[in-house]
């Protein structure tokens, strides 16, 4: 069974990426992929971490050490006026190497219309590089979140289809996890030298 951390990255309170990241959870372990104690949630709607830098860290000791002990990580970025939401950049300044680097990640976009690309680019672009974590080359973006995934079974073709889509990027995140667990253990992150990312 592998450690899978989920990351809902809005800080509302009752989000729909939270309700996204426990879909995600359950499916995880519906196919066997994680089990209910190697598969955590971090809502940082139901928990947030203080606007970085602070001098008290809130919960980012405990994130850290989920984290630390996870094979791979989810990120759910929710679509705020076109770009990621405050929350979830936020956490990629607390996050580093220490809890991430070598490590796949499945980037999850959502949006209440027809959007939720902005924060799979964005976050390629610009939350890896000194917490290098491996973003996969699939991705999921959950367009009408308040429409889709509410019931046990598909209530519309297009939750069908999200949902095969899901089933088929957990798969691929799942042989990810297993594939990198030895290159993470070969390399050096010791290098005092090459502490940030270029």
């Amino acid at each position: 069974m592998l450690n899978i951390a989920i990351v809902a990255g809005s800080s509302r309170n009752n989000s729909q990426s939270g309700k996204v990241a426990r879909f995600l959870r359950k499916r995880l372990m519906q196919m066997n992929l994680t089990s209910e104690a190697q598969s955590q949630v971090i809502d940082l709607g139901l928990a947030p971490l203080p606007l970085w830098p602070a001098e008290d860290d809130g919960p980012w000791g405990l994130y850290s050490e989920q984290l630390k002990s996870a094979d791979a990580v989810i990120i759910v970025a929710p679509e705020w006026n076109g770009m990621a939401c405050p929350a979830i950049k936020n956490f990629f300044i607390y996050a580093s190497k220490t809890e991430l680097a070598h490590k796949p990640g499945l980037l999850v976009g959502v949006s209440s219309g027809i959007g939720g690309s902005s924060p799979i680019s964005e976050l390629r672009a610009s939350s890896y590089k000194n917490c290098r974590l491996c973003y996969l080359p699939e991705h999921l973006i959950v367009r009408h979140a308040e429409q889709v995934l509410n019931m046990p079974e598909p209530q519309s073709e297009d939750d069908q289809r999200l949902r095969a889509r899901i089933d088929y990027n957990l798969d691929i995140l799942g042989k990810y996890a297993q594939a990198l667990k030895p290159v993470r253990e070969s390399i050096d992150m010791t290098q005092a030298a090459f502490t940030n990312g270029m």
